[in-house]
């Protein structure tokens, strides 16, 4: 029978690397995506309190509750709407979270909300600032190109949002370069 195990702070390409590197040291199959592992079978209890050390050691944390599953969830699904951005008309956030979890988005705002001190809109609006920040470093597209990218609507919209998240304009971040970039797991 398998198992779907979700893992906190696996939020890039690189997280799912590390994570299936732990099961793999273990001779463990296992399918690894953002935000969540599946066994083809369950482990033993000692082998699967090994995985949840490593895997906090690593800097991962194994979900154990509906509530912090859900999270999880949440922060992966908005994640997956950020990389839709620039592929032309796009539904609301909240439709394309209702599209992905079954649950009432009033009820997901809130218990998002509460769990992490924030709105999902406003997770929404640090994660894609934090991708204009890792574009503007990365300092390979015009201001205009990474507007588009990240779903603003001008390069106006893009340096309002950015000032008001970061306190700085996008060009003066761009003169200061990474050391003002916060890990999206972070978040």
């Amino acid at each position: 029978m398998s198992i779907t195990l979700r893992i906190k702070n696996m939020v890039c390409p690189r997280c799912v690397q590390s994570v299936a590197a732990i099961f793999q040291q273990r001779g463990i199959t296992a399918s690894v995506a953002l935000g969540e592992v599946t066994l083809a079978e369950e482990p033993d209890a000692a082998t699967l309190e090994g995985i949840r050390e490593e895997l906090a050691q690593a800097g991962f944390e194994w979900v154990a509750s509906r509530v912090e599953a859900l999270i999880v969830d949440i922060k992966r699904i908005v994640g997956a709407y950020l990389e839709t951005a620039g592929n032309g008309p796009r539904t609301k956030l909240s439709t394309f979270i209702k599209e992905h979890i079954a649950y009432d988005y009033s009820y997901l705002s809130d218990l998002f909300s509460g769990v992490e001190g924030k709105s999902i809109e406003q997770y929404f609006i640090e994660l894609r600032i934090e991708k204009v920040k890792e574009l503007i470093v990365y300092d390979q597209l015009s201001f205009s190109e990474i507007a588009d990218r990240t779903g603003f609507s001008s390069v106006h919209h893009l340096s309002a949002q950015f000032r008001k998240v970061s306190g700085l304009t996008p060009s003066h971040f761009r003169k200061l370069g990474a050391a003002r970039r916060r890990p999206i797991d972070g978040l």
